[in-house]
């Protein structure tokens, strides 16, 4: 009885040695100083502020006091991560697949099993799935995708607790650039959807004019028809973009005083116009596209153009 007692003890100080090493070895992995900074985000904001970074390292000049996720879809920045954790904000990986191959469960499966591995690699904090692939209305991809989001939602929630699953759509839910998706279904599947309200002259079924890259009226009705769908306001984040197009002009009218390039790009006035409205219908929150995008050299204009943009996204 004495030899099985010894054995048992020694058996469990060997399981207890195990787990402390796991645990040393867990922490040693973490990129951050802080070993803290490696655990998921938990918990919601009341606002959301979701910011798309592309890389580099101008997220160091980013408003922190207002960003609650940052998507990221550059390399792989481990000090951003940390940065970002130290501020209460989410960072999530980027998601896309083949519309056509998640038809098949077993691929969606596959799938969703690879990007929770890699944002457990990562500490990462969910994923932003950025599909925007033509899908015919009540096709075998249509039904698809509001699966995969559903189940990549339930798995990503299941396997790291408090993490956040969202989904990018058009300005419209009208089929645009025939992308003619179960928009609600999707909405109630994630925990929002980010309202990509830009490039909404089509880049591929129209004629390239100088025009606004987001006009105000048609934005506000793309919103409007979301909500006519039915889905929750509390379910959409507004996009805004933070880049513009300069457009060459081939035909000039008789009152372009001779211009030969229009520009056309959204500033702190237009953005805080849409920003009411986000207050006014009771919104998720807002964000853009992208927040490298403006000029953060530091002199004293950049730097006074670059705060007022990031003021523009507080709802007045």
């Amino acid at each position: 009885m004495q030899g099985l007692l010894s054995a048992g003890r020694e058996g469990g100080a060997r399981l207890l040695l195990a787990l402390f090493l796991q645990l040393q070895l867990s922490a040693s992995t973490c990129p951050c100083q802080d070993p803290s900074l490696c655990n998921p985000i938990s918990g919601s904001k009341d606002f959301e502020v979701f910011v798309f970074d592309v890389g580099g390292k101008t997220w160091k000049f980013y408003d922190w006091s207002q960003i609650t996720t940052v998507a990221t879809f550059g390399k792989y920045d481990p000090e951003l991560m940390c940065y970002a954790h130290s501020k209460g904000a989410r960072v999530v990986l980027k998601g896309d697949v083949s519309v056509k191959e998640i038809v098949d469960p077993f691929v969606r499966a596959a799938w969703i099993g690879q990007q929770i591995d890699l944002a457990k690699k990562q500490y990462m904090d969910g994923i932003n799935i950025d599909i925007e692939q033509e899908v015919n209305k009540s096709s075998a991809e249509y039904y698809a995708l509001t699966a995969l989001v559903k189940e990549t939602t339930e798995a990503f929630h299941k396997e790291i607790p408090g993490s956040q699953v969202t989904f990018d759509v058009a300005w419209s839910p009208e089929c645009i650039d025939k992308r003619c998706y179960n928009y609600s279904g999707i909405a109630d599947s994630c925990d929002f959807v980010f309202v990509m309200s830009y490039d909404e002259q089509s880049q591929v079924w129209t004629e390239c004019i100088a025009g606004a890259n987001a006009p105000y009226n048609q934005t506000l009705a793309g919103y409007d028809d979301y909500l006519d769908l039915g889905i929750n306001p509390k379910k959409l984040v507004m996009g805004v973009p933070w880049y513009g197009y300069d457009y060459t002009c081939l035909h000039l009218s008789m009152d372009s005083h001779n211009a030969s390039h229009q520009v056309w790009f959204d500033n702190p006035r237009s953005i805080s116009l849409k920003a009411a409205y986000v207050k006014e219908h009771g919104l998720r929150g807002i964000g853009m596209w992208n927040g490298n995008c403006l000029d953060y050299s530091g002199g004293s204009v950049a730097r006074k153009q670059t705060e007022a943009m990031w003021e523009a996204l507080k709802p007045k």
